[in-house]
């Protein structure tokens, strides 16, 4: 059953996410992921929540998700991330 990691981030340093940005996709296409949306245009249509950049990505599985993002692979693009964004990520499993 395919799966989604969702991620809300605010990026701190503009400039330097761009490396992030530029290094991301190659880990994520590794574990079979690919990216539904990558920080397009979002408007809130209910409640407060206002998110500065929204990132979906979609993966065969749960397990091929959490496999990305545990990757060694991963790792060092991971912390870069961290240093220049503030961030929330969640997967989620999708439909049958």
């Amino acid at each position: 059953m395919v799966a989604y990691v969702i991620v809300e981030i605010r990026v701190t340093n503009s400039h330097a996410y761009e490396e992030y940005k530029a290094q991301v996709p190659a880990s994520i296409e590794a574990y079979g992921g690919r990216y539904l949306v990558r920080g397009g245009h979002s408007e809130t249509l209910e409640g407060a929540w206002s998110p500065q950049r929204l990132v979906v990505l979609e993966f065969a599985s749960l397990e091929q998700a959490k496999a990305w993002h545990r990757a060694q692979e991963y790792r060092a693009v991971h912390e870069m991330r961290r240093r220049y964004a503030v961030s929330n990520m969640v997967v989620v499993e999708g439909m049958p």
